[in-house]
């Protein structure tokens, strides 16, 4: 996989951050309107640059292709988890849902799609550092 370089690192740490920040302020109560912001934020900054990371040598690898899709559905549920969380905080499609349908797709399920990226990331990146040990 590509290096990134030492601004995108940055970046992707900062983004890495205030999704954590982002989260454990939301649960914890604290300001939930600006730290669903902040996780958004955090998340959209990481999977960007996880999809700039994302070209490697010369893409013979089949396993590798196939992590890197699964990162980039991980990366898809990361920002998916801060859309929900900022429905959760700002509500704007129960202006448009009945009480029912809001409450059954909306409410707090971000935390299942959350659980789910953190999942996927974890398996990728780890399978992805023993793939490149393995070819190197």
């Amino acid at each position: 996989m590509r290096e990134l370089s030492k601004n995108q690192q940055i970046i992707m740490a900062i983004g890495a951050t205030l999704m954590v920040i982002g989260v454990g302020c939301f649960v914890f109560g604290f300001l939930p309107k600006v730290f669903s912001v902040v996780f958004m934020v955090g998340a959209v900054c990481f999977a960007i640059m996880q999809m700039i990371q994302a070209s490697y040598d010369d893409g013979k690898s089949v396993t590798l292709r196939r992590l890197r899709r699964i990162m980039i559905i991980g990366d898809i549920c990361f920002i998916l988890a801060g859309l929900l969380m900022l429905e959760n905080s700002f509500m704007v499609l129960y202006k448009f849902l009945s009480w029912e349908t809001w409450l059954k797709y909306c409410w707090n399920n971000w935390v299942v799609i959350l659980l789910v990226a953190a999942i996927l990331e974890l398996y990728t990146s780890h399978r992805i550092s023993n793939e490149l040990k393995k070819n190197n």
